[in-house]
């Protein structure tokens, strides 16, 4: 990073823009996300199974067109859209035209198969798939003064901070509705408050309820993107008005304001998530028919973090974000915020579950009749464990946005992902199989 502008005050968003993105940001570097932090895709193969899995369904729903697409989000090197290639039965890889969408450069050896693009193609039926894409698209932070007026907090390169100027306008608006809502004027939404961060290095974890080894639960950013296009494309849909912006469903047990003021208190910080809401919209729009996810450690109205989120990642091990480009710097993302009408945000403990990925043990009596086999299906258990654990991966949030879909599965009131349609049902079938109410979002 130049000295000018380490030296200079600029709001998180702009410089973090700069620090991960720019000529010699933190994502340009040759060894790439996976260097830094593990994510779902490289925890364990059976993730991108999964995401296959969920394309097959996919594909009946739509009456398997030709071709069918699928787009993977802030693609790292490829890992995601590679597994998903290679896990698709022969049938529906011959028809399926793969995109890798990220602001690196492509990678040497990638399957001549995919595309790599900067931005994701427009008019496609399919698949768009974001792993820990939004997380990483720069925000402004807001921080309450001693007046309690949100103000932004300016930051320099060495990650030293002051308040700027009252934050305004559209960024105002967003945080009275995401975030500090007067009293009484929405409902809370979303799971209990997440007292850790979920972004710490990979660690022990205790076991949760499946019935699996779990060695650890890593605590990952995501993988870089190109959060605003480079090019010119089309104009993202226009920002929702926040008086009717949809809501997340609320399951047993969210926290709730019940009417309470949540007007912040001195110190209290958020992380402006408007420019996360329009980069999904944004995404979303690329789709004529199909189904576009965003997978992210989140949080939900009524449970946001009081100091907000904002960390840095380096080498595997959190450190204080400095936006000099030495580390990655990410937040989580209020999927709440981000729904547009029709969405449904579930945790990856159910969607997994859905799509056939758990923790539970193979039989013992396996071990005596095909010992490889069941040291190959313990193995699976134990990675299966770690993408749906508790406390882990397994809470991380999937926001799920039909688009196009046929009558009858274009909301998702009580049930995602799952069953395929029969044999010959040309879009007639079903995408959706039910999940216990508290593992919706």
């Amino acid at each position: 990073m130049e000295r000018a502008a380490a030296d200079e005050w600029r709001g998180w968003r702009e410089a973090t823009e700069e620090a991960l993105y720019g000529p010699s940001g933190f994502y340009r570097r040759p060894e790439g996300p996976a260097g830094h932090f593990r994510t779902s895709v490289h925890a364990s193969p059976l993730f991108a199974g999964a995401v296959a899995r969920l394309l097959c369904h996919l594909d009946a729903v739509l009456g398997h067109p030709d071709p069918l697409t699928f787009v993977d989000m802030a693609a790292g090197r490829g890992e995601l859209v590679t597994g998903v290639l290679a896990a698709l039965p022969a049938d529906v890889a011959a028809r399926t035209r793969a995109y890798a969408v990220e602001r690196a450069e492509r990678p040497a050896g990638l399957d001549p198969r995919i595309a790599w693009l900067t931005e994701p193609p427009r008019g496609i039926t399919g698949l768009l798939f974001a792993n820990e894409w939004l997380d990483n698209v720069p925000v402004d932070v807001a921080e309450a003064g001693p007046d309690g007026v949100p103000r932004l907090v300016l930051v320099r390169g060495d990650g030293t901070e002051r308040l700027g100027e009252p934050v305004t306008g559209e960024d105002a608006r967003w945080l009275r509705t995401w975030w500090w809502p007067p009293t009484g004027a929405r409902p809370a939404s979303g799971p209990p408050p997440d007292a850790t961060p979920r972004h710490e290095a990979p660690h022990p974890t205790q076991t949760p309820p499946d019935p699996a080894p779990i060695h650890e639960a890593p605590r990952p950013p995501g993988p870089p993107s190109d959060p605003a296009p480079t090019q010119e494309a089309p104009q993202p849909p226009a920002a929702p008005d926040p008086a009717s912006a949809p809501e997340a469903p609320r399951p047993p047990g969210a926290g709730a304001s019940h009417g309470a003021l949540l007007a912040p208190a001195e110190g209290a910080r958020a992380e402006i998530g408007l420019p996360r809401d329009l980069a999904w919209a944004s995404a979303v729009s690329a789709l004529d028919r199909g189904l576009a996810v965003a997978v992210d450690y989140t949080h939900f109205a009524g449970g946001r973090p009081p100091f907000g989120t904002l960390t840095g990642f380096r080498e595997g091990r959190e450190t204080a974000p400095a936006p000099d480009g030495s580390c990655d710097i990410t937040a989580h993302v209020a999927l709440d915020a981000c729904a547009l009408p029709g969405g449904r945000v579930l945790t990856q403990r159910a969607a997994l579950r859905a799509l056939g990925v758990n923790g539970a043990r193979p039989p013992l009596a396996l071990a005596s009749t095909d010992p490889a086999a069941y040291a190959r299906a313990l193995a699976g258990a134990g990675q299966g464990a770690e993408l749906t654990a508790p406390g882990g991966l397994g809470d991380f949030g999937w926001l799920l946005q039909p688009v196009g879909l046929p009558d009858g599965l274009r909301d998702f009131p009580d049930a995602v992902l799952g069953e395929t349609p029969p044999t010959g049902a040309s879009g007639h079938g079903r995408l959706l199989v039910d999940v216990p109410d508290h593992e919706e979002q």
